[in-house]
């Protein structure tokens, strides 16, 4: 829908420029023409001013607390639905029905197993290769095993990767795991829910028997569909890119896992658990919180606040009855989860924390139930991508099927040395 256009004057002339609503969310000013006309790009450093794309799949809305998955709130879903359903409702627009739901979740089963020669790829890395390392050079590899859904200007091989990636990711990382510990690899089974399969990868063995406990399989399936999307960040944007060029799915998955591995991107669950750790006892939480409120000391308070909510994380709300209910059930003693719970009771209460909207985030209850659940810390960003993989595969889907796309090329403020001639080396001086 067109608005009163915006005008900008400069160097004596008048521009016009078209300006658009969204379905919710602010306004948005059509500049694709401002370089033909003004001869001048705009400078926005992290594109935190810039629309990159139009979406019709993920909305947030920081000031209130809102996440949108195709309209629908995260709470509502994390409460009446499950991964799967979410999975189908990113994919595709819409909630499935019982017989769309059953279709969808039995493909997604079916395609679960890997090629088998992809086992010894795993096996060329070094035992003590990172578990991210291994996910993105497997997933990168699987173009070179399915060639028969690389093809993306044809809407079944699209749909054929689609499902391909979102089943066989947590097989990747639960091999990766195994192999990082010397343990057999687990295969799938299909009779197991998509969580339940995934913790029996992780942590069967073929010695004995693995009950899947109904609350851990619970906990594992809210965070897969609290993770799954969260408009166009960081890694979501490399997918974009990515695919922008024409590149295969598969490769484009392995761009966003590498853009994601990034610290400052998905490694925030772990940099809370190594900030709880660094506390250490209960006695000490009050030295750590007037270290935080104290402007010239670097000690930052992690799992707290988030970038994008400026209110509450809506995914923190949801996971803390799941992170209560894991630490109840597995009774786990240590000192590390007694601090975490203490850090919790102060951020509801404390004033400092309150005024500073500090609330806890989904960063500080997933690594508190990873850890719980016998996670290493290396394998949590594994998790984020393994959950964003449904997530990624809808934008790029989108963005494939978007006649308006095309080749990301963004611009630059050059501020490095005009033209120059040449000095041939002997004339150049000592």
């Amino acid at each position: 829908m067109s608005n009163d256009p915006m005008n900008l004057t400069g160097n004596g002339k008048d521009f016009e420029y078209a300006v658009y609503d969204g379905t919710v969310g602010p306004q948005v000013i059509d500049i694709r023409s401002l370089y033909a006309q003004t001869g001048m790009f705009t400078f926005d450093p992290g594109f935190t001013s810039t629309a990159s794309c139009e979406s019709k799949i993920t909305f947030i809305d920081g000031d209130k607390g809102e996440l949108l998955y195709r309209g629908y709130p995260i709470e509502q879903l994390a409460e009446q639905s499950d991964y799967m359903e979410v999975c189908y409702l990113l994919l595709f627009g819409e909630l499935p029905n019982a017989a769309e739901k059953e279709q969808f979740t039995t493909r997604i089963t079916y395609h679960t197993m890997l090629h088998e020669q992809l086992f010894r790829l795993v096996h060329g890395f070094r035992r003590d290769a990172h578990p991210m390392a291994i996910m993105v050079g497997v997933v990168g590899a699987l173009s070179a095993f399915y060639h028969d859904s690389t093809d993306i200007t044809d809407e079944h091989q699209r749909m054929v990767a689609s499902i391909r990636l979102i089943a066989k990711i947590p097989t990747i990382a639960a091999m990766a795991y195994k192999y990082s510990i010397g343990q057999p690899f687990v295969y799938p089974k299909n009779d197991m829910t998509y969580a339940g399969n995934f913790l029996n990868m992780m942590f069967s063995v073929p010695a004995e028997d693995y009950v899947v406990s109904p609350t851990l399989e619970n906990a594992m399936d809210l965070i897969f569909m609290l993770h799954a999307d969260h408009e166009q960040n960081a890694s979501t944007s490399t997918v974009r890119l990515a695919g922008s060029s024409g590149a295969n799915p598969f490769a484009c998955i392995a761009a966003g896992i590498a853009c994601l591995w990034g610290p400052a991107h998905g490694g925030a669950n772990e940099a809370c658990l190594k900030m709880l750790g660094e506390i250490g006892t209960v006695d000490r939480i009050p030295e750590f919180i007037e270290k935080a409120k104290d402007k010239s000391d670097p000690f930052r308070l992690m799992g707290f606040g988030h970038r994008v909510y400026k209110n509450h994380d809506p995914r923190a709300q949801v996971l803390r009855k799941a992170a209560h209910a894991v630490l109840q059930e597995l009774g786990v003693s240590d000192p590390l989860f007694d601090v975490a719970m203490e850090l919790e009771r102060i951020a509801l209460e404390d004033e400092y924390f309150i005024a500073k909207k500090l609330y806890p985030n989904v960063d500080f209850y997933s690594g508190i139930i990873l850890k719980a659940m016998g996670f290493p810390v290396e394998m949590f960003t594994v998790l984020f991508a393994l959950a964003r993989t449904s997530g990624w595969i809808s934008q790029w889907k989108e963005m494939i099927e978007d006649p308006k796309q095309k080749i990301g090329r963004p611009r630059q403020l050059y501020t490095g040395t005009p033209m120059r001639d040449f000095v041939p080396l002997d004339e150049r001086g000592e």
